[in-house]
């Protein structure tokens, strides 16, 4: 799930209309808007990445579709074709078509632009102009500002199999069949990536046509995979002076998606696609290894110096909220961190969107921005320090005494907050209390007056305490087994429930191995699924409409049936 669009753009033009690490060690400090120490890569100076994107396609066009003058800029909609990808025999679209919107000012003042990289469904009309808040903030920070839209193209079909599939379906397979080919040209991150660039190229052609404009730096931005394309797009394309990549907290992603099993026993559901496509249970692999290292935006980061706002949920449904402790003090260059409380994958109803926009309105002005280090004590106090003096300092905790899972759609929106006062060195202290049971997350916030209107807001890393891992000792590798799980009133209505269940999954669906059990108020379901949606869909559809006080799925692996502790 991505944030839409227009909820990107619309949370924050109002304002800007009237613009003219490891989890620290104990001891160890982690710097916000500072370089790391360069540390060793193994990655050759040309990967099949760059290769793929610095091979001329003559695939490669783009066409106006139509031109519309506003009142202080003109909207271009441009039809791209960004290359070939695949044969006929392996996709049935190898040529991979997409809507470019740019937005020119009158005056333009930088030759900086804005890239949006997007989502979206091949097929459709094209768009008859760039939104409101896209043209106001074009106007506001006299900049040009694009949208360029399905990243990846979607829907496909590989090997004429007949599933049309998107999204991170899409993506697994292409996993998939480099996990059993070693052919990197089946990547589709590849492709991705090198849509930006041509998207730049485009972006750049366009300006110069229309306006005489010249525009030969770019800000990146986009959200989940387009985040991730955002990262590599600013590792292979020195035309990147700054990026931001949203919701996609899994940089080092061996380690990461690790500790998301050992600390759910299972694995969540939004990552369902690369368990079904056999993805997950390989992380021993050494093909796996091989393919991270050519799409892993860790193995990256020496080459990732430019500015970064890293921007992620703390309740997101794919990534746990620590998940930065394995790449960002490792990260290079300038480097901001910000955790949005009470807020998911989509990022909606958070004031997220601010800090986007304020720092590339900072990037384009060369303005620098704030930076402040801090460290976690023996005790487990985040310590502060700030360079630059913040307006406002705040921590934020959450308590789930039940399981370490801080994920909105599970959890809710239960991050508190309290305000700081400064120490007398100026440094800030942030503590809490071990919860008796469970789990509590926290991380201290800093929002600063950056002479715009809307502030910057930055964080820390996200702490657990105690800082422990309930099923750091489970096998992860094991066959893929669902468990849907129902919380109800009672236990009475638990078993009726359990046993009405099962009745209709023996009839309707006819699953494999199916294991029942109950615990108090709360019943599972267990199966070996064939077809993850077409098993698990219709009885999830029932038991929305039966006295569930809160339904869940659980990946498991092997014939587990995970219960909270």
């Amino acid at each position: 799930m991505t944030p839409p669009l227009k909820m990107i753009f619309s949370a924050c033009c109002v304002a800007l209309a009237g613009l003219a690490g490891s989890i620290p060690t104990f001891g160890q400090e982690a710097l916000s808007g500072q370089a790391a120490t360069p540390s060793h890569t193994a990655l050759p100076a040309q990967t099949d990445l760059d290769l793929y994107v610095q091979k001329p396609d003559a695939a490669f066009e783009w066409n106006i579709v139509s031109t519309t003058k506003n009142e202080n800029t003109t909207t271009v909609v441009v039809d791209m074709v960004s290359q070939t990808w695949l044969t006929p025999k392996e996709v049935d679209r190898p040529k991979w078509q997409h809507w470019v919107t740019i937005v020119i000012p009158d005056k333009v003042r930088s030759d900086i632009g804005f890239l949006m990289i997007a989502g979206g469904r091949n097929g459709g009309q094209p768009p008859t102009s760039a939104s409101s808040e896209t043209i106001k903030i074009a106007e506001a920070t006299g900049t040009v500002v694009t949208e360029l839209r399905m990243v990846p193209n979607q829907r496909l079909v590989f090997h004429g199999d007949g599933v049309e599939r998107k999204e991170d379906d899409l993506i697994g397979y292409t996993w998939a069949q480099f996990m059993k080919t070693g052919e990197s040209r089946w990547l589709a991150r590849n492709a991705m990536v090198k849509s930006a660039a041509r998207a730049m190229d485009t972006i750049t052609a366009v300006a110069k046509q229309i306006g005489d404009h010249d525009v030969n730096r770019f800000v990146v931005a986009g959200a989940s995979k387009r985040g991730w394309t955002t990262w590599l797009t600013g590792a292979v394309d020195d035309r990147v002076v700054a990026i931001i990549p949203i919701v996609i907290d899994v940089l080092d992603a061996n380690k990461s998606l690790r500790h998301h099993f050992a600390a759910y026993g299972y694995w969540a559901p939004s990552i369902g696609d690369y368990v079904q496509h056999n993805i997950m249970q390989k992380m021993d692999d050494p093909r796996m290894d091989e393919l991270l290292q050519l799409v892993d935006p860790y193995f990256y980061r020496h080459r990732l110096t430019m500015p970064k706002l890293i921007l992620n949920a703390a309740g997101d449904q794919f990534f746990l909220p620590d998940s930065s402790q394995f790449y960002f003090a490792e990260l290079q260059g300038e480097k901001h961190l910000r955790y949005v409380p009470n807020t998911d994958h989509s990022m909606d109803d958070s004031d997220a969107l601010e800090s986007v926009i304020a720092f590339y309105a900072m990037i384009v002005a060369d303005r620098e921005r704030p930076q402040f280090s801090w460290q976690v004590t023996s005790d487990g106090v985040i310590k502060v320090s700030p360079d630059d003096a913040p307006t406002e300092v705040r921590l934020w905790q959450a308590t789930n005494p039940e399981a370490r899972d801080f994920r909105l759609e599970t959890f809710g929106p239960k991050y508190t907050s309290k305000r700081l006062t400064a120490q007398p060195d100026g440094s800030y202290l942030g503590s809490v209390d071990e919860p008796s049971a469970g789990w509590t997350a926290y991380f201290v916030e800093l929002t600063y007056d950056v002479g715009l209107p809307v502030p910057l807001k930055l964080t820390t890393d996200v702490f657990v305490t105690p800082n422990t891992l309930p099923f750091a000792d489970r096998d992860n590798s094991q066959p893929p087994t669902i468990t849907l799980k129902c919380t109800t009133e009672s236990e009475a209505v638990a078993a009726k429930l359990m046993s009405d269940a099962q009745a209709l999954a023996q009839a309707n669906l006819q699953l494999k191995d199916l294991t029942l059990r109950q615990t108090d108020s709360t019943f599972y379901l267990n199966w070996s699924p064939q077809d993850f949606e077409k098993e698990a869909g219709p009885i999830v559809k029932w038991l929305q409409t039966q006295p569930c006080k809160q339904i869940s799925v659980q990946l498991e692996s092997g014939p587990n049936i995970t219960v909270t502790p």
